[in-house]
Order: structure tokens, then sequence, then C-alpha cells
């Protein structure tokens, strides 16, 4: 068989794998915008470029571009970026006409989308506050909030108009004797904000998944596990094995639920508060977590109750709500649209691998998250994706071998362990001997006043002889604990189990209860009026009350805080936070207004406790 045979072969036998275990995408009613091939965005494209205090510049015109122009290496000042236009924002008039047409078209029940009851309440003053606040700022720029998202909506419509198909990219990578099936899905544009009241809308949207199989000397390949990417987390948390229950799949085809508008991939159907941490507020989330962990840590105090997997509660964080309720189209075998055919990203196309810039508007958005994502292979900044280049470390698979040879893996450490234990339990030995015989110089000197140099250092060499030999023995023991875990594991694999199917994940992401969802209509009525009443005061305390704003404000912001939190039957946790907050300020305040009291006083019970022990002892 020639060269071209075997590429020919090869490229057939990965597609034929990607088609086997593609998945199945269900979105929520209203989701506008599907998987497509990237060819029929770019030609609706321009390409741009960036330079450092300089307006952006266009390099190749809207109708002109095609995947060959993004296949050229371009070169470029430090600091330039490149990026890609794929629609403007319409003016208010024709805003108001999409709006207008929109509202009289007759719709499949599949494309409405409604938030139901809840979402402001559960959500918060924060997160409805930076809603408001960027819609102001969109204002502000001579836009109106959706001019965007309604632009795009009419070049997608005209495209699947055109031609309506849905497609995935994929890559098999084979590594460590693992094969990763990996499924890019590019989407034209992110309207989780002007959709479905989310945090940020962006032109185009990569997302991908893994399917890691394992695969025999005969050939068999199996799955083993699979990842979900999730709004850029990385690591354990993402991977599910094959067999878990809160993997969903139809036939041999794995089940996504898709965020709408975020496309943002989760195992099971429902509504997910998603935290997004704005990068000019990391700094405080950071030191707030580390203060919380600390406090866990020396007060021994568990976390408040909250919904399995939720992340503790950080005040600069913002929530979202992020809907995945798989009620509406559905992409896959056996579904109401299909995929084409697998088009392989392995080897990677020049389009893919020498366009660095970004795949839509590059808003010079100061949270960046208006900004469109860079392709499958590079990070925003240039850098490659995780992703891409260490497949098993991106979901913490590195350091699981597969099933196969687990056993084989388990019985060599088990040989290396048992090897080690020989060496150390004859070092320790050796070690033990001359520590003897030190005891036995040590004793010799004793009383000899020409010998007390050397009684000195023999002190001071067993002294340290002793410390050493314990931490070996002390490892000997870890070791000895350990070769008898790898011996019941390995009999253990021998029996056909493999163990806990989730022992490897931290923290799961869950979608809201039942009970969460349901939410009072007062509550709801307080959450829709909350964020306006708190600007009607402000204002009321400026014009009436300027005096007193600082303590206005202060008494302002705690009522709507502690009202907030009754609603969203989080008060309890609000007034234990309350409470150590001020007794930590109150212990602060103390300790720096009556510091040298405090130290005579602290002195003064040490000295008398002293001599009470002492007292006590010769009474005995």
């Amino acid at each position: 068989m020639n060269t071209a045979d075997e590429t020919s072969s090869h490229v057939e036998a990965d597609q034929a794998l990607l088609k086997r275990f593609e998945p199945v995408i269900r979105y929520t009613r209203g989701e506008q915008y599907f998987p497509m091939d990237v060819e029929r965005y770019i030609r609706a494209c321009s390409l741009w470029v960036q330079r450092p205090d300089a307006d952006a510049e266009c390099l190749v015109p809207e109708g002109r571009l095609t995947l060959a122009d993004l296949s050229t290496p371009r070169t470029g000042d430090f600091g330039a970026l490149y990026f890609l236009k794929f629609i403007e924002p319409l003016d208010l008039r024709a805003l108001a006409g999409y709006t207008l047409q929109e509202s009289f078209k007759k719709k499949d029940p599949r494309d409405v989308f409604r938030a139901g009851p809840g979402r402001l309440a559960r959500v918060g003053y924060s997160s409805r506050f930076v809603d408001a606040l960027f819609s102001i700022t969109l204002l502000a720029r001579g836009r109106v909030p959706g001019d965007t998202a309604a632009a795009a909506a009419l070049a997608y419509q005209h495209m699947l108009a055109e031609r309506e198909e849905y497609c995935y990219y994929g890559r098999v990578a084979r590594l460590n004797g693992w094969v990763a099936l990996q499924y890019w899905f590019f989407y034209p544009f992110n309207n989780w904000r002007s959709g479905f009241f989310g945090v940020n809308d962006h032109e185009s949207d990569w997302e991908m998944i893994y399917v890691y199989c394992s695969e025999s000397p005969a050939g068999e390949v199996r799955p083993e596990w699979v990842a979900y990417a999730s709004h850029d987390f990385t690591g354990d948390d993402l991977r599910r094995r094959w067999d878990d229950p809160e993997v969903e799949k139809a036939g041999e085809h794995p089940v996504i639920y898709a965020g709408a508008g975020s496309h943002a991939s989760y195992y099971a159907r429902g509504e997910y508060l998603a935290e997004i941490e704005l990068p000019f507020l990391s700094p405080l989330v950071r030191l707030v977590d580390q203060a919380q962990a600390l406090w866990r840590k020396r007060v021994q105090q568990a976390p408040g109750d909250r919904e399995a997997g939720e992340p503790e509660f950080n005040v600069f964080r913002i929530p979202f709500v992020d809907y995945a309720r798989g009620d509406g189209v559905s992409i896959g075998p056996g579904q109401d649209k299909d995929w084409g055919a697998p088009q392989l990203l392995d080897p990677a196309p020049a389009w893919a691998l020498n366009y660095r810039g970004l795949w839509g508007l590059y808003a010079r958005d100061p949270i960046a998250g208006e900004n469109a994502p860079a392709g499958p292979i590079y990070n925003r900044d240039g850098t490659m994706r995780r992703s891409w280049y260490d497949p098993l470390g991106w979901a913490g698979l590195d350091k699981v071998p597969p099933p196969d040879e687990m056993l084989a893996r388990v019985r060599q450490r088990r040989a290396e362990v048992k090897a080690r234990r020989a060496a150390l339990a004859q070092t320790i030995a050796e070690k033990n001997q001359a520590l003897v015989n030190l005891g036995v110089e040590a004793a010799a000197t004793v009383g000899r006043p020409h010998l007390k140099k050397m009684n000195t250092g023999q002190a001071e060499q067993i002294t340290r002889l002793s410390r050493e030999l314990n931490q070996m023995r002390a490892q000997l023991a870890g070791d000895e604990a350990l070769a008898e875990a790898l011996d019941l594991y390995a009999a253990q694999l021998q029996a056909g189990e493999r163990g806990p199917r989730r022992a490897h994940i931290h923290r799961a992401r869950h979608p809201a209860t039942d009970a969460g969802l349901h939410i009072g209509r007062l509550a709801e009525l307080w959450a829709a009026i909350s964020i306006g009443l708190m600007m009607v005061g402000f204002i009321f305390l400026v014009l009436f009350a300027r005096r007193y704003l600082l303590f206005g404000l202060t008494g302002l912001l705690s009522l709507i805080i502690f009202v907030e939190a009754g609603f969203r039957r989080q008060l309890p946790q609000l007034i234990t936070s309350v409470t150590l907050a001020l007794a930590i300020i109150t212990a602060l305040v103390l300790l720096f207004e009556f510091f040298w009291e405090i130290v005579v006083l602290a002195v003064l019970a040490t000295g008398v406790y002293i001599m009470w022990e002492n007292l006590q002892e010769l009474r005995r």
C-alpha cells in the first residue's frame, strides 16, 4: 500500500471512529444558533488587525475573505491582534423592524424561550446590577441592547435558508494508550446575554467535548470516559466515566445539554447557576476565597447549606443562570436534525494552525466577555489551548492508565514499592547499627573530661541520626500500608471491579432543584424592583440628606441585602457571616486600642498559671 492509500485509510478510520461516538446535542427552546461549517461563516466575514495605539484596519473586506486567507501566516508588531468581523449592529430603526417582524411571526413552540419564575431572585442583586449597567454603557456608546444579536440572527437565518446543514470538527489523538476523540462545534454567535439573560454576547463560539477510549491489541475500541467543556473550566470535575448514570447516552452517542446562548456543555438537563469572575475583580475574589479557606481551617466550620456542587458564596463573583433544559431542537443520530460528515482537524488544517486571531469582533471589552474567542487550537492571546496540546491533562486523565493496562501497572508499582521497602529496611538496619555504636561510644566517654569535645560531637550525631531513622521508619510504615493497598486494589481489578465512578470529582455541577426553581411571587417582585429602589434611594439621599450620605448608603445597602437574603432563604448564613465579621472587627479594634493592657494581662495570667501548676505539683 502506498503512502496516499495509507493516508486515505487512516482518514477513513478516524472518520468512522468519530461517527461511531458522535454526540447528540439537545438545545433549549429559543436557541437561534447551531454548529455550522466555518467556511460559510468566513465568506460572510471581513479580516481586521488592531495595532497598539491605532484604529483597527481592514485587511480583507467582506465577501472576499476565504479560508486560504486565514491559512497564510501573518506577522505584525508586538501587541497586534487579528480578528474577524461577522456583522454590523442594527441601528434603532432596523432593530425595531426586526423586533416587530419577530413578534408577528408564527413560531414553533420549540423556538420560544421563557425564563420562568425565580430567575431574578436566584441570580441576586449583583447580576441584575451588572446587567443594567452594561445596557446603560451600550446606550452611552450609541448602541442598543440586542442590536448585534439581531443582526447575527438575520445573517444566520439567511444562511440556513440557503442550505440547512449541521456539522462538527473532529480530531483523533492517541496518547499513553488512550484514543482521545475530540469534537469541536462552531457557532456563528453567542447570545447568552441578549437572548437568555446571561453575562455576554459575542461573535462566534467554539465549544468542545472529548470521548476517551481504550484500544485492545486486537484493535477493539471501547469508550471509557467523557469530558464536556464548560465555561473554560479544566480538570477532573469535567470528566465522567462512561458507565456513570449521569452520562446520558443514545446508544453509543453521549448526550450533551447545551446552555442556551452560551453553548456550554452539561451532562443533565436543567438550569445551572454559573458564577462569572470579572477580570478586574479577580484579586478581591482570591482574597475572599483565601479568607474563607483560612476560616474553615482554623475554626473547623463547615460551609453553609447550598446546592450540591455550587461554589461557596463570594460576593465578588457574579451569578447568572445557564439554561440547559434540552426542550428544543436536538441534533445527532436519531434526532430532529442529523450531523453531516465529520470534518477532520487531524492533521490540523492550515486555517486552524496558522490563524491565531479572534474568530469574531474584537470589541475592546474591558471584561473580555464581549470579545470573540480564538479558534480550536489557540487562546485569545495566541498561546495554544491546553485541550489541544494536552488532551489527557486537560481533563485530569493523564494520571489514569487505560483499564486494560491498569492491573499490569498496579503489579509493576507493587514490585517497585516492594524493592524500595527492601532497600529501605537494609538502610535502616545499617543506620540503626551505627546509632547503637554511637550510643556505646557516648556512654563510654561520659565522665572523661579529656573526651568532652568527642562526647558533644557524638551527642549531635546521635540526635541527627535518630531523627533520620525516625523519618525512614515512618516511610517504611507508609510503604507497607501502600503495598497492602496495592494488593487489595489488584485483587479488586482481577475480580472485574473498577472502583467508585465519581471518586475523582471534587465539585460536581448540578442543575437547580425543584425547590430552588419555585421561588415565591413576592420574591420575584422584590427582585424586579430592588435595584431600582436602591438607585432611587441614593438620589433621595443626595438631594435631601447629603450630610448623612455614608450612613444612609450603608443602611440602604444593609436593608436590601438582608431582605434579599430572606427571600433567597440565605438569611441564617448571612446573619452568621455578619456576626463573625463583626466579632473579628471588634477583636481587632480592641487589640489596637488596648494592646499594652492586653499584653500585661496575658503575661500576668501566664505567670500566675505557671506558679499555680508548680505549687500543685509540690503538694502531690
